[in-house]
């Protein structure tokens, strides 16, 4: 359906983002206000115990940040829609300070308000945290929970397609994807090979089923990527110092990034070797056996031109500009 959506039109996708966006922060005020009024209530105990008992082994608490950060990990899909953003040098640094303090402070409030209802053991013994503070706060009403939750997923689901599906768009128009996925439907004027791809990839990522082994698997090669991206940023600052630069962060910012990423990488690895991150490679390695014949090298694929004219004809795509 998010899929349908994005290949329809970019002006649809744009207003399903922004109702459901309000929707997710209408429910977190929700969730606000019903824990703030248990904390007026004298309910803070909950609070007050504070990280008791927490687990100070470095390797666990990394594959906690991947749990953590996967609830942030939409920071980086502004990045893939630059092109499409009016005036990007101002909109872009603009978005990230606006957005990343407003994501924290909703979480920070969203988690005390749990506290408020619900012991840490209650938390980590349920299976959807937000619909049992539903059903012990809301009564007869609980079920507008459930209905936040989907909504949000839905919003979510959405603006990852949305972005990733750009990314995949550049990599085609850049010779390191199939020539193809840089098409345009030419009714719509949308990326519809992009977006059809990922969903392909989203399908064969969720055929496991486990929730946490996808989450490791996702955050170990991400912050991986992200390290490598950083180490490069960090080489052009020295090898290109006069390269032009419509916005620069200062330097500290790249630095402590590749220390977190090298932190997140290993430690879950020391602690527990688990399957996950072999997939994690083993997938890394296999796009290196595409990437070094057929881009690296530049060995033309004849297949690929009779895949690409049927496809056209198919989905009625054509390059940009065409």
């Amino acid at each position: 359906m998010v899929a349908a959506v994005n290949c329809h039109s970019v002006a649809l996708a744009t207003r399903v983002q922004n109702f459901f966006t309000v929707a997710k922060l209408l429910a977190v005020l929700v969730i606000v206000v019903g824990g703030f009024y248990m904390m007026a209530k004298g309910h803070t105990e909950h609070i007050r115990e504070g990280f008791d008992d927490t687990s100070r082994n470095p390797s666990t608490i990394a594959l906690a940040f991947y749990d953590g950060l996967w609830a942030y990990d939409g920071w980086n899909n502004l990045n893939y829609a630059t092109e499409e953003l009016k005036n990007p040098y101002v909109n872009l640094p603009r978005a990230i300070m606006l957005g990343i303090p407003l994501v924290t402070v909703c979480y920070l409030l969203t988690n005390l308000s749990y506290l408020a209802v619900m012991s840490k053991e209650e938390i980590m013994l349920s299976h959807a945290v937000a619909v049992t503070w539903g059903d012990r706060m809301l009564g007869v009403m609980s079920w507008l929970i459930p209905v936040f939750v989907v909504a949000s997923t839905f919003g979510s689901s959405n603006g990852c397609l949305f972005s990733s599906g750009r990314l995949t768009f550049s990599a085609g128009r850049d010779g390191h994807f199939p020539q193809f996925l840089s098409f345009l439907q030419i009714d719509r004027n949308t990326p519809m090979p992009a977006v059809y791809f990922t969903m392909a990839v989203s399908m064969c990522l969720i055929i496991p089923g486990d929730l946490s082994t996808l989450i490791d698997f996702f955050s170990f090669a991400s912050w991986l990527f992200y390290g490598l991206t950083t180490t490069a940023l960090l080489i052009l600052r020295v090898t290109e110092p006069n390269m032009e630069r419509p916005y620069k962060v200062p330097l500290p910012v790249p630095i402590l990034v590749l220390v977190a990423s090298i932190y997140l990488v290993v430690a879950p690895i020391i602690q527990n070797p688990g399957v996950q991150f072999v997939y994690a490679v083993i997938f890394i390695l296999v796009g290196l056996v595409v990437y070094v014949p057929v881009v690296y090298l530049g060995v033309q694929l004849d297949f690929m031109v009779t895949v690409t004219k049927w496809l056209q004809k198919l989905m009625k795509i054509a390059p940009v500009g065409s």
